[in-house]
This record gives structure tokens, sequence and C-alpha cells, in this order.
């Protein structure tokens, strides 16, 4: 599978010659930013899952300068925050807000406010009165399944590696 990726992706050779990159090249130097290893790749999957929840198209910059700054695979964590999507994204923000009514113990844990109906003249202000009505518990609740989501992810990804190589150890052995 590593040689499968390691074939299809550019080298980062050929990225850092880009011109548009020269003022920033020397932030991108690391290793780890680019090679497929267990650790690299864990971490990029940790640090993508961590900026999915991040509203808008912000996620994939935070996750790039994340991943720079902890120096994990920048592909695999610009890569992995697209498991937010406009299918996915309304039941993650939903488990979000019960997991703050959660934390917060509201009296109403059942109850979500309606969805308002959106009107082309001021859909954008009744989205946003809908919003500062989930408030408090979607605030409390995101960061803590976005940190859910990046421990369980790195938790896999190193699990399933680990597998994934003794299983080929021990096919190895029994040639």
């Amino acid at each position: 599978m590593r040689r499968y990726f390691q074939n299809r992706l550019p080298d980062h050779n050929s990225i850092l010659r880009q011109r548009w990159l020269r003022p920033i090249r020397h932030w991108l130097v690391h290793h780890n930013l680019w090679h497929l290893h267990r650790r690299s790749v864990a971490g990029g999957v940790a640090v993508g899952l961590l900026c999915g929840l991040i509203p808008g198209p912000l996620q994939m910059i935070v996750a790039v300068l994340l991943a720079v700054l902890f120096r994990v695979n920048l592909p695999v964590a610009a890569f992995t925050t697209l498991y937010t999507n406009p299918f996915t994204i309304v039941p993650l923000y939903m488990l979000a807000y019960q997991i703050g009514i959660g934390v917060i113990g509201s009296a109403n844990a059942n109850a979500l406010p309606v969805f308002p109906d959106l009107h082309w003249s001021d859909g954008l202000f009744q989205l946003w009165s809908w919003l500062k009505l989930l408030g408090k518990p979607l605030l409390i609740g995101l960061p803590i399944l976005a940190v859910s989501l990046a421990i369980v992810g790195y938790a896999a990804v190193r699990l399933f590696w680990r597998l994934f190589v003794v299983i080929k150890w021990r096919r190895r052995h029994m040639k």
C-alpha cells in the first residue's frame, strides 16, 4: 500500500522546486512532512481529523500549518480534512451538540433548535440566528469531538499499521 501511494504522489523535491513556494520553502524541507511512515502518517491523520471540524475553507489551511508545526505528513493531513463534506457536516455538528449538552447537563437535552426556513433575502441572518441558538453546547462539543476523533484516528492508524507489518512478517517467515 505504501508503494502504491509513493508511485502516485509527487516527490517532495519536485514540490519544493515550485517557484511560488520559495518564501516558505525552509519550513517544508523536513522529511516527516513528505515520507510515508508509521508516526508521520498517524500524526497526519490526527491533525486532519482535528482540523476537519473547523468551519469553512480554513480547515485545510490550519491542517497544513499544524502539519508543518508538528512535522507530520502534510498531504495526509490536508486530505484527511475531507471527511467533512456537505453530507457529513450536519450529523457531526449534531453529535458535537449532543456532546456539549452532555457536558453542560441541560434540562432540554433532547430538544434541538428547529432549523429555520431559509429565504434568499435573509437566509444568512436566519442561519446565524440558528447557530447562536446552538451556542454553548456546540462550542463545547466541537473541540471535544475533534480531539476525540484525532486520538482515535491516531491510535487506529498506529494499530492497523502495526497489524499490517506483523502480518507481512509472518507471511515472509512462512515462506
